[in-house]
């Protein structure tokens, strides 16, 4: 068996365990093996058949603005993160199909733009690469518009962007602001804007004579949970979605703050992310924005509990994550 392949049976098994603790630990016992009732009442499908997946069909207008050589080919190849968490993109428990909300909004843009999705995975990092390339026409994985990116990309945004810090249930430390980090192990998935955001509280930090924050890096999900829970870590910085359902589940760890993934500048937005003007981008908002306005968007952002990620409107290339200081 490949490392990957260890990676992802590790990654649904922890995912499972976690979830069986909360079933057995709330008594909902309606959820089967497929899904789960967390606290609010929330139901995540975990099934590699998705049968609650949300559609909606092709708009003629708007899959005319698609370039004649992708409505040729008929497909619109999409890449995301391979090792996310759950809700945003995860295996299911066959241990092949990628699902999540990140999934189900790529197929929703799809369909409106009269396209089937083809679903790719890499390492974050190389994600990028695929849409340097032309491998790929989009990625779209919680994708964080940032100044920095937005001069070799193009966003159509489609989220709000918030971080969250969670930490373990017995943690005895208070957080007040950054200066609570000062000492702090704290763990962040690398090449992220939440790695940016962390290590610009840490700069004003030590500028101010604090101690450093000592930011570890981790980029499979079940170990930087593993080092959360462990102990090894006194926080955690994250995507909101992923921290959110983690503790729900897992019922380890809590949430203590969240933040705009733009820092402190503005609010951050996610958005689909396709190479620098190679035509697509238009058709993506205007199909992000149609789904927005006809009632099948709230339909995804309602399936995965992301309630507090709702935007009103989709933007191309709005102000992002300010580029770091040399």
């Amino acid at each position: 068996m490949s490392l990957s392949s260890r990676r992802r049976r590790i990654s649904t098994a922890l995912a499972v365990a976690v979830l069986g603790l909360f079933v057995g630990g709330c008594g909902s016992g309606d959820g089967g093996s497929d899904s789960v009732r967390t606290v609010n009442g929330q139901v995540y499908d975990l099934s590699p058949e998705q049968a609650t997946r949300v559609h909606a069909d092709k708009v003629d207008a708007i899959a005319a603005l698609v370039p004649q050589s992708i409505r040729d080919r008929g497909t619109l190849i999409v890449t995301g993160a391979a090792t996310s968490a759950p809700p945003l993109r995860f295996h299911a428990t066959d241990d092949r199909t990628i699902v999540g909300s990140e999934v189900d909004f790529a197929t929703l843009f799809a369909d409106i733009l009269g396209l089937k999705v083809d679903l790719r995975a890499a390492d974050w990092a190389q994600n990028f690469v695929k849409v340097d390339s032309g491998e790929v026409d989009a990625f779209i994985s919680n994708v964080t518009v940032t100044e920095e990116r937005k001069e070799k990309y193009d966003f159509a945004t489609y989220r709000l962007d918030n971080l969250a810090l969670e930490v373990p249930n017995a943690a005895t430390w208070t957080y007040t602001d950054r200066k609570s980090l000062a000492g702090k192990k704290i763990g962040v998935q690398s090449g992220t804007n939440q790695e940016q955001v962390l290590v610009s509280w840490n700069d004003a930090n030590v500028a101010a004579g604090l101690p450093k924050i000592d930011i570890t890096y981790y980029q499979q999900s079940t170990d930087y949970y593993l080092a959360l829970a462990s102990g090894r870590l006194d926080g955690l910085l994250g995507p909101n979605p992923a921290a959110r359902y983690h503790s729900a589940t897992a019922g380890q760890t809590k949430v203590v703050a969240t933040f705009s993934g733009a820092g402190d500048a503005l609010q951050a937005e996610i958005g689909v992310l396709t190479r620098k003007d190679n035509g697509l981008i238009g058709a993506f908002q205007k199909a992000v924005q149609y789904a927005i306005d006809h009632g099948t968007y709230q339909k995804v952002i309602d399936r995965w509990g992301l309630k507090s990620e709702v935007v009103a409107q989709s933007r191309i290339n709005p102000p992002g994550l300010p580029k770091q200081k040399p």
